[in-house]
């Protein structure tokens, strides 16, 4: 008989269009003979849809192939397991997982702890420092109306304008800085800052996407990530570099400009890429972790020191995505990998 499976995807984040992407190519990939595969698109306002073409995954929400769901629970009561593709906001961050939780339905991927730490930048780093993992040096602040809120490393808080937090930022980390939104992914709101006056623009953009936000010190190096996949045995992929086309690994030179490269397995010493692949699976564990993350570093040229820059507890699945590919390059198939996801929610 054959499992009924939940393919949720879509979703209320600024990552709606990845995540369908994402959800295509697991779609094509799934054994339709082990799966009855139920496609749910929950759309960027919040509805939820039942898609009903099998074959090839189309947004239209006036389309004949999607009928809006009017009792959410219900439909989902029918349903044995679910493979959430929800990338950031309310699909990543531990909220469609306590739904799951409440509903006892098993699915694919982190707990709601991880999935909610893994998704809070700068709450990823308390963990990541109480565990040891080095990391580039940082500054989190919160806008709090026309001021900001200053957070030291114990938590204290200090209100100041913009102005004082950029001579904070230039005393203690300098420039090349990055400024990050705390709680976004596909590197939406991210910019690199060269100066003060870019980093007061910068800061200022960041905040519309959260009101947490990270700036932290440039690293002059390798980015590279590293796959991981289990719950209490976990095995991790080779080390992937990312050569991004724009000055950084923006969200147009992930998905819109084919300039970008990626090495698969990165060109660094053996040493360096095990040191690297130790501390996926240690940084995976240290937010209790479930099912797969992709976890990503930098190597910095002149030292080769390793530096932790975040996981990600529902990476993309798309036909370019590094986390299905960084698995094939050590001998695990797009499907084998998706079964395999799907068997260790049964573990």
């Amino acid at each position: 008989m054959k499992i009924k499976l939940g393919l949720i995807f879509g979703g209320m984040s600024t990552e709606n269009e990845v995540s369908v992407m994402s959800a295509n190519s697991i779609f094509k990939n799934l054994d339709k003979e082990k799966y009855e595969i139920i496609p749910i698109y929950i759309s960027k306002e919040g509805k939820w849809y039942q898609y009903n073409q099998l074959e090839e995954i189309k947004i239209d929400e006036n389309s004949n192939n999607m009928e809006e769901i009017k009792n959410i629970i219900e439909y989902l009561q029918k349903i044995d397991l679910f493979f959430p593709v929800l990338h950031g906001l309310y699909g990543e961050d531990g909220t469609i997982q306590g739904l799951f939780e409440l509903m006892k339905k098993p699915y694919v991927g982190c707990g709601v702890l991880a999935s909610s730490v893994g998704m809070d930048k700068a709450y990823t780093k308390v963990i990541f420092e109480k565990a040891n993992i080095c990391q580039a040096p940082y500054i989190y602040v919160k806008k709090n109306k026309e001021q900001y809120m200053y957070m030291d490393k114990a938590f204290n808080e200090q209100e100041m304008s913009l102005e004082d937090v950029t001579k904070i930022v230039e005393k203690e980390i300098g420039f090349p800085a990055f400024v990050k939104p705390a709680n976004s992914g596909s590197s939406v709101g991210i910019h690199k800052s060269k100066n003060k006056e870019e980093l007061k623009e910068h800061i200022q953009y960041a905040a519309k996407f959260d009101r947490k936000i990270l700036i932290e010190k440039g690293i002059q190096g390798k980015e590279v990530e590293c796959a991981v996949l289990g719950n209490d045995e976990v095995i991790a992929s080779c080390v992937g570099e990312i050569k991004p086309a724009d000055e950084f690994y923006s969200y147009d030179a992930k998905y819109q400009n084919e300039a970008s490269k990626t090495i698969i397995p990165a060109d660094l010493d053996e040493r360096i890429s095990e040191e690297i692949r130790k501390l996926a699976i240690k940084a995976f564990k240290a937010i209790d972790g479930k099912g797969l993350s992709r976890v990503d570093f930098f190597v910095e040229d002149k030292t080769n020191q390793i530096y932790i820059n975040e996981i990600n507890t529902l990476p993309g699945f798309t036909k370019i995505s590094m986390y299905p590919k960084l698995f094939e390059a050590v001998g695990i198939q797009y499907h084998e990998l998706l079964d395999k996801l799907i068997d260790l929610v049964q573990e």
